[in-house]
């Protein structure tokens, strides 16, 4: 299962285990504040994850949810020092907007990716070639290119099957004909597509141009499911001016979750995405 070292999934863990820990006592969080002497604010921004617990308020926590096993105590201590180790994504917080390292964290972190991608190839389906010209537009120097194509590859360490997420793409088939580049990259980007299809926990399929109006024409979209418990998604939405992160479970975040289960059953069959790719690749004359 992917993320089982990862700060992030070890932070998301905790809050959880810390809410039903509360919740199974039948403690408000007025009551727990009260208790300990806390502001209200306090716990609940603990609990949200707005800032971190520190071992003792963790240990007078669970003191007073009654949880005394020292394996169980133990357990808690454990998540809440892995959740402030450092992750590579945070040597990028300066790239990007305010959101960006929050945006790699939830990537990294999900047990299972669904993204709609209407305009290009996703990033993590991206060659090099392909992803220079797209990190290039609007960079202001040489630099913030370097940076952008790292992240990239560091973003498409997630594509590893051993311990990778299960992943579903719905490409439009407009994603098929956009040149960028030049129309070799296109080629080698279209044949890497045939080659990731062939991949037994990643699943691509084609958003046929026959599909005619469907809710995925409203924006790209890439949702982040982030563990097995029930409804507990996040979810990026591409937009012109700048993106919009969703990072905890909303109606929002279930609406797109909703749509994208529509697109599958839209979009053609992921058995057949080698065939259109290599339908596109006889056009070019490949």
């Amino acid at each position: 299962m992917p993320g089982t070292d990862n700060p992030l999934v070890q932070q998301r863990r905790l809050l959880t285990e810390l809410r039903r820990a509360r919740e199974d006592s039948d403690f408000t969080q007025r009551d727990v504040a009260d208790a300990l002497e806390w502001s209200v604010s306090k716990l609940i921004r603990i609990e949200n994850g707005t800032v971190g617990v520190g071992i003792t308020d963790l240990k007078a926590l669970l003191q007073h949810y009654g949880i005394a096993d020292k394996q169980r105590v133990d357990n808690f201590v454990e998540m809440a020092r892995a959740s402030k180790k450092a992750a590579w994504w945070n040597e990028y917080k300066d790239h990007g907007p305010q959101h960006f390292p929050t945006f790699l964290g939830l990537e990294a972190s999900a047990i299972r990716l669904r993204v709609y991608q209407s305009v290009v190839v996703h990033g993590l389906l991206q060659i090099p070639e392909y992803s220079l010209p797209m990190v290039r537009l609007g960079a202001p120097d040489e630099e913030t290119i370097k940076r952008g194509l790292e992240i990239r590859r560091k973003r498409q360490t997630v594509l590893q099957p051993e311990d990778g997420p299960e992943m579903f793409f719905i490409l439009d088939e407009s994603v098929l004909h956009r040149v960028i580049g030049d129309e070799q990259t296109l080629r080698k980007q279209l044949e890497r597509l045939k080659e990731l299809a062939e991949l037994p926990h990643l699943s691509i399929q084609i958003m046929p141009f026959k599909a005619g109006i469907h809710p995925g024409m409203k924006t790209s979209f890439e949702i982040f499911e982030l563990s097995d418990e029930l409804d507990d998604y996040a979810l990026l939405l591409e937009q012109p001016y700048k993106d919009t992160l969703i990072p905890n479970s909303s109606e929002e975040t279930r609406e797109y979750v909703n749509y994208f289960f529509q697109l599958e059953k839209i979009a053609l069959p992921a058995s057949e995405t080698p065939r259109v790719i290599d339908e596109r690749l006889k056009q070019m004359g490949a």
